[in-house]
């Protein structure tokens, strides 16, 4: 079953314009309440966010609400968060004008002048440093912006999705995320389930991509073994439907054949269900550790403004042993000054 967003107020003629309509594919209940969920969103204005794991497919949700709302017919503008040096944030997104800076030779837009009209997909929102959340809100809070080197603010008429594999709710209790920033973007909000939640979807998925990937190398779409279907249904799927999409294409690469079996599926063992459960476990043990060392060291930053002899000092350490945990997660102190 292909589960689709529908809009009353689109005709069937536009319905089939490939821009215009995006198919999100399963049957089980935990997803059949996201689309119906996701149906009523596309029909506002107000901003959403989107949460759910790496490779879930938000992206691909954001775009279905996109394109079956009053923008259809406008830019989707998809901007990921977590790639955007603190230093070019604004530029990215605000854009500049000539001789804003050494090399502005031209005017140049930003992506939310790119996006007018449309809808400006935040991906990986969570990832925005302190500075550039200020500067998110303020444009949020008011419609407006200031390209760089521009004497007078800019009105942008732009529709807000922001996407997160992140609880942006503990975000903003350890200080991660601001809270004002929080309430502006979560005005309306869709959390898609993990692909091991959604029990035969993981079938049907891999029915979809089988036909994509076996019409694209010009071959007779195969069928899954009983094996293999049992192999698929007892993987936990860490990576979700990019991963399914991967294992499925490069199944239909390295076998020209009528029937995969579960051979012709290259899957981790380490993650499979039926592998060692203590390994597993000592994973997910070692990265949450990790998680949570990051989250307090950045909490710490964040409330001595970025200050490292006092954030050591908070946090019971002496200056070197804090300045290597800064290191070691990739933290930027300056990004934590206001």
């Amino acid at each position: 079953m292909r589960a689709t967003l529908s809009n009353p107020a689109v005709s069937p003629s536009e319905e089939t314009t490939e821009n215009q309509r995006e198919l999100l594919v399963g049957e089980s209940p935990e997803f059949l309440q996201v689309i119906r969920k996701a149906n009523l969103l596309a029909q506002s204005k107000a901003p959403v966010v989107i949460s759910g794991e790496t490779g879930s497919g938000k992206e691909l949700l954001a775009r279905a609400i996109h394109y079956q709302g009053a923008r259809k017919s406008k830019p989707f503008i998809p901007v990921n968060c977590g790639a955007l040096p603190d230093d070019l944030f604004e530029n990215e997104l605000f854009g500049h004008m000539k001789g804003a800076y050494t090399n502005a030779s031209s005017n140049e837009n930003g992506l939310i002048a790119e996006a007018e009209g449309g809808t400006l997909l935040l991906d990986e929102v969570d990832a925005l440093t302190p500075s550039a959340q200020i500067k998110l809100l303020r444009f949020l809070q008011s419609g407006e912006y200031r390209p760089l080197g521009a004497s007078r603010p800019t009105v942008a008429d732009v529709r807000t999705i922001a996407a997160t594999n992140r609880d942006i709710g503990r975000c903003v209790a350890l200080k991660l995320f601001r809270e004002d920033l929080h309430y502006r973007l979560n005005v309306l909000s869709l959390s898609i389930p993990a692909l091991r939640d959604r029990g035969n979807d993981v079938l049907e998925l891999a029915a979809h991509f089988l036909s994509v990937y076996a019409r694209e190398h010009g071959r007779v779409t195969p069928r899954l073994s009983e094996d293999a279907r049992q192999k698929l249904l007892n993987y936990s799927w860490p990576g979700n439907v990019r991963e399914l999409e991967g294992v499925i294409q490069r199944a239909i690469v390295l076998r020209d054949a009528t029937v995969l079996t579960a051979d012709d599926l290259e899957l981790p063992e380490c993650i499979d269900r039926t592998a060692d459960e203590v390994e597993l476990f000592r994973l997910r043990k070692s990265l949450a550790i990790g998680q949570f060392e990051r989250d307090f060291v950045a909490r710490m930053l964040a409330l001595h403004n970025g200050n490292i002899s006092h954030a050591a000092k908070a946090a019971g350490k002496d200056r070197r042993s804090f300045q290597r945990l800064v290191s070691k997660h990739g933290l930027d102190r300056k990004s934590f000054q206001t």
